[in-house]
C-alpha cells in the first residue's frame, strides 16, 4: 500500500529542483551568517530577502497555518518551529537548527541544517554530527523497493547506538503541492514495514534528536516544541527525489 502517496511527473520534480536551488541558497548563507551576536530576526529578514529575489518564489513558512516567520529557528533545547525574534540572540556555544520551506510554481520544497554557533563543546559535536550522520545513512535506503520504514529503522539505529533520542512527535513527510503529503515518515520504526519506496516519490527525511531523554513540550508561545527535560536537540532535512535506481538530493 502507498496510502495514495502522490507520483510527481518529470515536468514537476524539475519544478522542484528549481525551487530546491533557491532554498539551498538560503541555507548556505545562513551558515555563513550564523555568529554570536545575531539574532534570529536578522536571519529570517536575509533568507526572506533571498527567496524574494527569485522570480516567483515565495517563503513556504510564513502564513502556513498562521507561522509568523520565514524560517522555523531552534535554538539548544528548542526541537522545532522555533519563532523569529529581533531580542533572540545566538551565543557562543549555542546549537541552531534552521528550517526553511520554497513555494515555487505551486511546490514545495523543504529543507533544515543545525548550525553549531562558535566554539561547542565535543560532545555537542558529536551529538550534532550524528544526526547529520543518521540523514546521510538513511538517505541510503531510499531507493524503489525499499519501504519506508526502512529510512525510520536506520535514523533510529544509528541515533540510539550513540545514546541519543529519536523524536516520535516530529516526523519526515512527502512534499509537493502540499507541504505535508502522505508518507509519514517517523524517525523510528522497523525494515519492511510501511509503503513501498516508488520513483518520483519526493519526500522529506528529517532525524530529530534529543540528547537525553525524548519527552518534548510545546512553550508558551504556541509554536516552538521544546525538549522536556531542558536538553539539547538537533534536526536536519534533505527533500529528495526517488530516481529508478535510489535518490536525488534536492536540497
Amino acid at each position: 500500500m502507498n496510502n495514495n502517496i502522490p507520483i510527481k511527473t518529470p515536468e514537476e520534480i524539475e519544478i522542484i529542483r528549481e525551487g530546491g536551488a533557491v532554498l539551498k541558497e538560503v541555507l548556505i548563507k545562513m551558515g555563513e551568517m550564523v555568529r554570536p551576536g545575531i539574532s534570529t530576526y536578522e536571519l529570517d529578514q536575509e533568507a526572506e530577502r533571498i527567496i524574494r529575489s527569485h522570480e516567483g518564489c515565495t517563503p513556504g513558512f510564513k502564513g502556513y497555518r498562521g507561522f509568523p516567520g520565514t524560517l522555523c529557528i531552534s535554538i539548544n533545547d528548542e526541537v522545532v518551529h522555533g519563532i523569529p525574534r529581533k531580542n533572540r540572540i545566538l551565543n557562543n556555544g549555542d546549537i541552531v537548527g534552521v528550517d526553511c520551506g520554497v513555494l515555487y510554481k505551486e511546490f514545495y520544497t523543504d529543507a533544515c541544517r543545525t548550525f553549531m554557533v562558535g566554539d561547542v563543546h565535543p560532545n555537542v559535536q558529536h551529538f550534532v554530527e550524528t544526526t547529520k550522520k543518521a540523514l546521510e545513512e538513511a538517505i541510503k535506503w531510499v531507493k524503489p523497493g525499499n519501504y519506508i520504514g526502512d529510512i525510520s529503522a536506520v535514523i533510529q539505529k544509528i541515533l540510539t547506538g550513540q545514546g541519543y533520542s529519536p523524536v516520535v512527535e516530529c516526523t519526515g513527510h512527502g512534499v509537493g503541492r502540499n507541504l505535508h503529503e502522505p508518507p509519514e515518515i517517523l524517525n523510528v520504526g522497523e525494515k519492511g514495514t510501511g509503503p513501498e519506496i516508488k520513483p518520483g516519490m519526493v519526500l522529506a527525511i528529517e532525524p530529530i534528536a534529543n540528547m537525553d531523554e525524548s519527552e518534548v513540550a510545546t512553550a508558551e508561545d504556541g509554536w516552538t516544541v521544546i525538549t522536556a527535560d531542558g536538553s539539547l536537540s538537533a534536526h536536519f532535512e534533505h527533500t529528495v527525489v526517488v530516481t529508478e535506481d535510489g535518490c536525488e538530493v534536492v536540497v
